[in-house]
């Protein structure tokens, strides 16, 4: 995530929850953080579900934007994983 500004931390909604919105420019990165044994655990912790409502909170963050029509959107996670540095997963596949 080099060279972006975190904008938001633990974005709450009645719809959902974003860990942290990241920008640069006209990216947004919406970023879910899981903190597991391994990659794959991190990745299955979010499920469609989940994808969901970071999606329906990230709408909610980017419609109070004032330029949000001219925004990109990225989901992305980032997992802390024991003993190493955490992995950045871009693009997470959204439902």
């Amino acid at each position: 995530m080099k060279a972006f500004r975190i904008v938001a931390r633990r974005f709450k909604t009645k719809s959902g929850e974003v860990d942290l919105i990241a920008r640069r420019g006209d990216l947004v990165l919406m970023v879910e953080v899981k903190a597991r044994p391994t990659l794959e655990q991190a990745m299955d912790a979010v499920p469609p579900s989940a994808l969901k409502r970071i999606e329906a909170a990230g709408d909610e963050w980017l419609a109070r934007q004032k330029d949000h029509a001219r925004l990109s959107v990225r989901y992305d996670l980032i997992a802390f994983l024991p003993r190493r540095w955490p992995v950045h997963v871009t693009a997470i596949h959204m439902p």
